[in-house]
């Protein structure tokens, strides 16, 4: 089954950038939405941002909390998803998933998470 990889995570101080990047290990067909989410102790699994790709045309869609901050981006053709993330905040830190939504089965796909951690 296709996997999905993560890379880019790390410490960071707060102010500074990471830039991450989710790759898989094989071809995916009938992706409808590329994203990533983050989980911090304690708290639910939440979606930072996605990107919806039709052709040449994208709709990405970011949580209130990282809008001017963060920016994701695709590429289609190897299915590779990225996400920027600028001026870190410590309330940032938590574990990233990349996640790829699928029209046809296994309809979801998830990376291992990789660790983001901002100090302050």
């Amino acid at each position: 089954q296709v996997q999905l990889v993560e890379s880019g995570g790390g410490l960071v101080q707060a102010g500074g950038s990471l830039r991450l990047s989710c790759a898989p290990s094989g071809r995916i067909f009938s992706i409808n939405t590329m994203g990533w989410y983050r989980q911090a102790p304690g708290k639910q699994r939440e979606l930072v941002a996605s990107i919806t790709s039709s052709g040449i045309t994208s709709i990405t869609n970011y949580a209130d909390s990282v809008k001017g901050r963060f920016t994701i981006s695709g590429d289609n053709a190897k299915n590779t998803v990225f996400l920027q993330m600028n001026s870190l905040k410590p309330e940032d830190t938590a574990v990233y998933y990349c996640n790829v939504a699928s029209s046809i089965w296994p309809y979801h796909y998830w990376g291992q998470g990789t660790q983001v951690t901002v100090s302050s």
